[in-house]
């Protein structure tokens, strides 16, 4: 079972003030807030029919560094919206449990007071809980020993410090858990050539992969070392346990400034964040979306695969399945791991390969039908490729 106090479980570092950061919601803030309220919202429909019917019937938003829950400007951040939604939503006012911990007293304070004041809030079965804690090896053991019921963890240090790899882990290791981390890339790109944070370094990458990344990093490009960092960071994740990594990055000017970083152990799970990321996408290529990624080369083949276009897909597909039959959902979940393709691409590509003869499809085109104009190319056609 989920605790809802992490009082004795959450001790270790200062408190980490960023009162700056809560002025104003910026464009990144924005889109950032979407993006987790759109998978929490898709993960909840899909986790709740299993959730109703386990002991607990139950299922848990948990924010461990919430903020004072109002931008300056009056802006609501995501803690309030996402119980705005619980408390129109019947299924999740009756069965989701939040937890909202922030190390800073005035944050959670005002947290409350916030939550407090929101019509409806009488109308959650589970009161939500606040708590004013910092993160540190301690929230680090109770993750790792505790069961968790079915959570979805969001995770925003407005830097680094409480961030690790040990945190990650304990938030998605049980059924149903999901996890999205946000840190501020400028302050970690510092942070490893700077003596005085290495174990906050070491905490996030590890203590070999990250003494291999300071060595990987020496005399590259602003450019090279993004790619880097955030392939380093990403493969350090899958080693964990954390089997589907997809980073998404926001720039300020032409620079990166923080990135957002989905884990999770389930392809449905990433296959959703993989559309909402996309969706909420700068810029395409051929209708493949950019996830703003940073320039990648082949020296970083996870960002390098996930900055492909449209026409590589198209050559890749007879490639990989020459002589195999497979349903259009076979090639989409076997294929588009570690790639910015989703399952819209993938029937476009398929679409355009029947037309050009190189493969056959059961059943054929002339018999399926038309949505748009288009022929449909729906998740159960049987596609042989030559």
């Amino acid at each position: 079972m989920l605790a809802t106090n992490l009082l004795e479980a959450v001790q270790g570092n200062t408190p980490l003030k960023n009162d700056k950061f809560f002025d104003e919601q910026l464009d990144q803030s924005d889109t950032k807030a979407r993006i987790i309220q759109k998978y929490f919202y898709a993960w909840a429909k899909v986790i709740t029919p299993t959730a109703k019917q386990m002991v607990d019937n139950k299922i848990a938003y948990i924010d461990l560094y919430a903020g004072p829950g109002r931008y300056k400007d009056g802006a609501a951040s995501t803690p309030l919206l996402i119980l705005e939604h619980a408390i129109k939503d019947p299924n999740l006012s009756a069965m989701l449990v939040t937890l909202f911990n922030d190390s800073d007293p005035n944050h959670s304070s005002s947290l409350q007071k916030e939550i407090d004041a929101l019509p409806g809030i009488e109308k959650l079965k589970f009161k939500p809980s606040v708590q004013c804690n910092a993160v540190g090896e301690d929230a680090e053991k109770f993750f790792a020993e505790t069961s968790l019921i079915p959570s979805f963890t969001f995770v925003d240090p407005w830097g680094y410090k409480g961030l690790s790899l040990k945190i990650v882990n304990g938030v998605i290791k049980d059924w149903g858990c999901d996890c999205v981390f946000f840190f501020n890339y400028g302050r970690i790109n510092a942070g490893l050539s700077n003596d005085l944070v290495k174990k906050h370094m070491d905490a996030l990458f590890g203590t070999e992969r990250v003494d291999d990344l300071r060595k990987k990093l020496d005399g590259k490009t602003p450019e090279q070392r993004v790619g880097l960092i955030l392939e380093e960071l990403s493969q350090a994740i899958k080693d964990m346990g954390g089997k589907f990594v997809l980073p998404f990055r926001f720039k300020r000017g032409a620079r990166i400034s923080h990135c957002l970083i989905f884990v999770s152990k389930a392809f449905k799970g990433y296959e959703i964040m993989k559309g909402i990321m996309a969706s909420e996408s700068s810029t395409d290529d051929q209708g493949v979306a950019s996830f703003t990624y940073s320039p990648a080369d082949a020296s970083t083949p996870l960002l390098f695969s996930l900055l492909q276009p449209f026409n590589k897909l198209l050559a890749d597909l007879p490639k990989e399945f020459a002589g195999e039959t497979l349903t259009m959902r076979q090639i989409y979940e076997n294929h588009s791991v570690d790639t910015p393709y989703t399952d819209k691409n993938y029937k476009e590509a398929l679409r355009q390969l029947e037309a050009a003869g190189a493969i056959t499809a059961d059943p054929p085109a002339a018999k399926r039908p038309k949505r748009a104009g288009a022929v449909t190319f729906a998740d159960h056609v049987k596609v042989t490729f030559k």
